[in-house]
């Protein structure tokens, strides 16, 4: 019995999927079309389970080289309707075409002057009358006994949905290479987990100058090293403070230009962020990106100064390339 309900069950949503081969027409083809010189991006929209299905649509479109979002038809219309813009392609997903919270929103998307699309079961409902083009989805009937939970039809949207992807994939000649540089997770992750004192740099010494030193002596070290950063330390290696390439634009905006007679405590950041030898590189990485800073001190628990790592080191220096796409 257990078996053959299941069995049932993937039956019938296979079914589901093969119907919907009857219903890919012109539309769908202009849909394609939108998107490719769409300047913009993808944004699709639902509720409840056409929601989940809609934030796996926009998962697999950004993973394969479509810009893609998932708006919440809620938040939309409290405030997060201002990232949409007019050249963006606008994805409507309601099987019934009668959810009210995504019609509400449907007529501020068409005011905004998008290409408005409807993923739905029903063509002569509401959301399908408010779009541009309509997609049908629609099953016979839902794998659910009771014909109230979406099976059948979550499937038919999610299905619809990986073939244009994969339509996209094709048209845009999107390539092994570009898939992988979406993907650095799997290498980088693996990176990432290693400890600070593996990857920073053990060959040469840190660029380092003692309190008291000129800005100019200090931007010599700066130059000299290529990190972006000098540190400031005692007379027994204690990190008193770091000044980077920001400090000595924002020294000069103030008018302070005499760098010959100005010393580093004058300039320089207190109490700068660290991080520990031991600690790994995905906490450096986070604090980086936090204070949007890319040379991080590596001290001890005595702040005591134990080296520098830069951002370039975390990221392999070159090993990652990312598609900014």
């Amino acid at each position: 019995m257990i078996i053959e309900a299941a069995k049932e069950v993937l039956e019938k949503e296979a079914e589901s999927i093969l119907h919907l081969t009857k219903k890919i027409g012109p539309e769908f083809e202009q849909m394609v079309k939108t998107i490719l010189s769409s300047k913009g991006r993808v944004i699709i929209s639902g509720i409840g389970k056409s929601g989940l299905i809609g934030k796996k649509i926009v998962a697999t479109l950004t993973s394969t080289g479509t810009n893609a979002m998932f708006l919440h038809p809620v938040e939309a219309m409290h405030g997060d309707l201002g990232m949409v813009i007019e050249q963006d392609v606008f994805i409507a997903i309601s099987n019934s075409g009668e959810t009210g919270e995504l019609n509400v929103l449907l007529p501020s998307i068409k005011a905004l002057g998008c290409a408005m699309i409807a993923f739905t079961g029903n063509p002569g409902s509401t959301m399908a009358k408010l779009c541009d083009m309509v997609i049908d989805t629609g099953v016979e009937k839902e794998a659910c006994p009771l014909g109230l939970a979406p099976t059948c039809s979550t499937t038919a949207q999610l299905a619809m949905g990986d073939a244009l992807a994969v339509v996209l994939i094709k048209k845009k000649n999107f390539k092994e290479s570009d898939f992988k540089r979406s993907h650095p997770g799997g290498v980088l992750g693996q990176r990432l987990s290693c400890m600070v004192k593996e990857i920073m740099n053990h060959d040469d010494p840190p660029p380092v100058v003692a309190r008291g030193t000129t800005i100019t002596f200090a931007i010599g070290v700066m130059e000299q090293f290529k990190l972006g950063a000098v540190l400031i330390t005692d007379t027994d290696n204690t990190l008193l403070g770091i000044i980077t390439d920001g400090d000595i634009r924002h020294s000069i905006a103030r008018g302070q230009f005499d760098f010959d007679h100005i010393v580093v405590e004058d300039v320089m950041s207190c109490d700068p962020f660290t991080i520990r030898p031991n600690s790994p590189l995905y906490d450096a990485l986070n604090i980086m990106e936090k204070n949007e800073i890319t040379a991080l001190p590596v001290t001890d628990n005595s702040k005591k100064l134990c080296g520098i790592l830069h951002l370039h080191e975390i990221l392999g220096k070159g090993a990652f390339s990312f598609n900014g796409a």
